[in-house]
């Protein structure tokens, strides 16, 4: 007891400072101090608690709740109510993650449609299907400015990536070239975003033709070249090594132009894996020929021209034997055009107007910026001095200059 009484008096004497605050009411005791107080003065703790509720009666201050006794100096009371209303706030950001615009249904029918636009575009006419991407792609665009989950945003920027460049290609087949090289942009800006290292390499293949016929034949080359450099399956890398071939035999460079149709052919053999997307984003075989008949013809000389026929004869034959949807109109009048000029530097003028037919029959609105220079440049090259006098020769340039006045004309509409 002794020893207890001791401890207390020595507790009194640390608090003595503290008694002058409690007379003079600056400070009020809590419960446990008031405790302690009734024992050293030999008094009821009930005094005390009266004594304090009257100080605090006269300050307007209520007596804490247990509760509120417990909680840290400056955090607010927890109750029922604060916790639910946290737990609502929980509720409202779970609502925030469900609620998006696009989900694996609405993506998986985007896919579709760009698939059937994709495999499309290669053989109906072009105002047939322009409306048609517009309107996708501004969807897609709409889509993306609002909320999804991570993964159909990314295939959100796949798809947003596909029909810009399908917008590029419009706009590349009217000869529009600023506005494809925009798309373009788009395209690779929307690839990027996505992480998608075969639409990156396949933008890359668009601006090297954007390039290629705006008459930059080293741009359009390098443009191919920095499209390997990504990984990609399929038969992308084909197709960025035919370009660049064609792009470097326009430019002088024969060695290099048939290196990278060597390389296109070993790309083609080592294929592994199937295209994401047919159509416009493929690289059949047929159209191989078709790149490589237009560039041994680049390169010139009488071998390479002859190669150049077989390669155009095996481009021809190879759509026809494809599916109407798969049947490249564009290709399919780039290769007869290649027949035809093989003929015309090989001497046989009746060989060119029979190869010609295909493409002088077709309708003119079905024909690309790319095929009315085709055209244009092959009666060009009818007007040389050793057609000068010869009435076969002028016939069919003028032949030649109506059907591209009339394909000129109808895409100026």
């Amino acid at each position: 007891m002794a020893d207890e009484y001791n401890t207390l008096e020595g507790s009194a004497a640390k608090t003595g400072k503290e008694i002058g605050r409690y007379e003079r009411e600056t400070r009020i005791p809590v419960p446990y101090t008031r405790r302690y107080l009734a024992r050293v003065f030999s008094i009821e703790v009930a005094v005390l608690d009266r004594a304090v509720a009257v100080s605090r009666g006269r300050k307007g201050e209520p007596e804490p709740t247990p509760e509120r006794r417990q909680q840290p100096q400056g955090a607010y009371p927890l109750s029922v109510r604060a916790v639910s209303d946290d737990a609502a706030t929980s509720a409202d950001f779970a609502r925030f993650i469900a609620a998006r615009n696009a989900d694996e249904i609405v993506v998986e029918q985007l896919e579709a449609d760009v698939a059937w636009l994709a495999r499309s575009y290669v053989s109906h006419p072009l105002l047939e299907l322009h409306s048609q991407i517009k309107r996708l792609r501004d969807g897609v665009f709409e889509l993306l400015r609002g909320r999804q989950r991570p993964r159909q945003t990314a295939d959100l920027y796949v798809a947003a990536s596909r029909l810009s460049g399908l917008s590029a290609h419009v706009c590349l087949d009217l000869g529009a070239y600023d506005s494809a090289t925009t798309h373009a942009r788009t395209a690779r800006a929307c690839a990027e975003a996505a992480g998608h290292e075969g639409m990156l390499a396949w933008v890359r293949a668009v601006e090297s033709l954007i390039a290629y016929w705006n008459g930059s034949y080293e741009l359009a080359a390098r443009l191919a070249r920095a499209g390997l450099h990504h990984r990609a399956g399929g038969s992308i890398a084909a197709r960025l090594a035919s370009l660049e071939a064609r792009a470097l035999a326009h430019q002088g460079d024969c060695a290099g132009a048939s290196a990278a149709l060597a390389e296109a052919e070993r790309y083609r053999d080592a294929m592994s894996s199937q295209d994401e997307m047919p159509g416009i984003f493929s690289f059949p075989g047929a159209k191989q020929f078709a790149y490589a008949g237009t560039t041994q013809l680049a390169v010139g000389g009488r071998e390479q021209v002859q190669r150049a026929i077989i390669s155009a004869k095996a481009a021809i034959q190879l759509y026809c034997c494809a599916e109407d949807d798969d049947q490249s109109v564009g290709d399919l009048f780039a290769a007869h055009l290649d027949l035809a000029r093989g003929h015309l530097l090989l001497g046989d003028l009746e060989g060119t107007e029979v190869m010609l037919e295909y493409v002088l029959g077709s309708a003119p609105e079905r024909m690309s910026a790319s095929i009315v220079r085709r055209i244009t440049d092959l009666g060009r090259e009818l007007k040389g001095p050793q057609y000068v006098r010869t009435a076969h020769a002028a016939h069919l340039r003028e032949r030649l200059q109506h059907t591209a006045a009339l394909a000129a004309s109808t895409a100026a509409l």
